[in-house]
Protein backbone atom coordinates (compact mmCIF):
# COMPACT_ATOMS: atom_id res chain seq x y z
CA UNK A 1 0.00 0.00 0.00
CA UNK A 2 1.06 3.16 -1.20
CA UNK A 3 1.77 5.48 2.15
CA UNK A 4 2.69 8.67 0.39
CA UNK A 5 -0.27 11.30 1.16
CA UNK A 6 0.77 15.13 -0.32
CA UNK A 7 0.25 17.72 1.88
CA UNK A 8 1.24 21.60 1.68
CA UNK A 9 4.33 20.65 3.14
CA UNK A 10 5.13 18.42 0.29
CA UNK A 11 3.79 21.04 -2.33
CA UNK A 12 6.36 24.03 -1.29
CA UNK A 13 9.55 20.58 -1.61
CA UNK A 14 7.46 20.42 -5.12
CA UNK A 15 7.43 23.71 -6.54
CA UNK A 16 10.98 24.12 -4.68
CA UNK A 17 12.64 21.23 -6.84
CA UNK A 18 10.48 22.55 -10.07
CA UNK A 19 12.28 25.58 -9.19
CA UNK A 20 15.78 24.13 -9.13
CA UNK A 21 15.22 21.98 -11.87
CA UNK A 22 14.15 24.86 -14.15
CA UNK A 23 17.07 26.65 -13.00
CA UNK A 24 19.58 23.99 -13.81
CA UNK A 25 18.01 23.83 -17.53
CA UNK A 26 18.93 26.92 -18.07
CA UNK A 27 22.28 26.67 -16.57
CA UNK A 28 22.79 24.11 -18.75
CA UNK A 29 21.83 25.94 -21.40
CA UNK A 30 23.92 28.60 -21.15
CA UNK A 31 26.91 26.68 -20.31
CA UNK A 32 26.26 24.20 -23.48
CA UNK A 33 26.22 27.71 -25.59
CA UNK A 34 29.54 29.65 -23.88
CA UNK A 35 31.62 26.26 -24.01
CA UNK A 36 30.47 25.38 -27.36
CA UNK A 37 31.90 28.65 -28.30
CA UNK A 38 35.44 27.51 -27.34
CA UNK A 39 38.63 29.29 -26.19
CA UNK A 40 39.52 30.45 -23.04
CA UNK A 41 36.48 31.44 -21.48
CA UNK A 42 35.12 27.49 -22.50
CA UNK A 43 37.65 25.82 -20.85
CA UNK A 44 37.81 27.96 -17.80
CA UNK A 45 33.74 26.98 -17.32
CA UNK A 46 34.33 23.27 -18.31
CA UNK A 47 36.85 23.36 -15.56
CA UNK A 48 34.69 24.84 -13.33
CA UNK A 49 31.62 23.48 -13.58
CA UNK A 50 33.80 19.62 -13.31
CA UNK A 51 35.15 21.25 -9.58
CA UNK A 52 31.76 22.27 -8.86
CA UNK A 53 30.26 19.44 -9.54
CA UNK A 54 32.68 16.86 -7.93
CA UNK A 55 32.77 18.82 -4.89
CA UNK A 56 28.16 18.99 -4.51
CA UNK A 57 27.68 16.03 -4.85
CA UNK A 58 31.18 14.63 -2.33
CA UNK A 59 29.52 17.59 -0.09
CA UNK A 60 26.20 15.39 -0.14
CA UNK A 61 27.25 12.18 -0.76
CA UNK A 62 28.77 13.24 2.76
CA UNK A 63 25.61 14.16 4.36
CA UNK A 64 23.75 11.34 3.24
CA UNK A 65 26.04 8.84 4.83
CA UNK A 66 26.20 10.48 8.27
CA UNK A 67 22.84 11.41 8.18
CA UNK A 68 22.94 14.87 8.14
CA UNK A 69 19.71 15.02 5.39
CA UNK A 70 17.87 13.99 8.09
CA UNK A 71 15.46 10.17 8.06
CA UNK A 72 12.15 11.70 6.75
CA UNK A 73 11.99 11.58 3.11
CA UNK A 74 11.04 15.21 2.49
CA UNK A 75 13.12 16.70 4.80
CA UNK A 76 16.11 14.88 3.22
CA UNK A 77 14.79 16.30 -0.02
CA UNK A 78 14.73 19.89 1.77
CA UNK A 79 18.10 19.97 2.32
CA UNK A 80 19.21 18.52 -1.05
CA UNK A 81 17.35 21.05 -2.53
CA UNK A 82 18.95 23.79 -0.42
CA UNK A 83 22.40 22.03 -0.65
CA UNK A 84 22.43 22.53 -4.74
CA UNK A 85 19.88 25.67 -4.98
CA UNK A 86 22.06 28.51 -3.84
CA UNK A 87 24.94 27.40 -6.41
CA UNK A 88 22.64 26.35 -8.91
CA UNK A 89 21.08 30.06 -8.67
CA UNK A 90 24.27 31.54 -8.76
CA UNK A 91 25.63 30.22 -11.71
CA UNK A 92 22.55 30.83 -13.73
CA UNK A 93 22.81 34.90 -12.49
CA UNK A 94 26.80 34.66 -13.33
CA UNK A 95 26.11 33.16 -17.05
CA UNK A 96 22.83 35.30 -17.41
CA UNK A 97 24.89 38.27 -17.50
CA UNK A 98 27.27 37.25 -20.04
CA UNK A 99 24.93 37.24 -22.58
Amino acid sequence: MNSFKPDSAWMTTLCEAWSLGADAATVMWLRTALIAGGGIAARKEAARMFSEKLSANAELGTLMMTGGLGYDLRVAADRTIAHYGPTVRANRARLSRRR
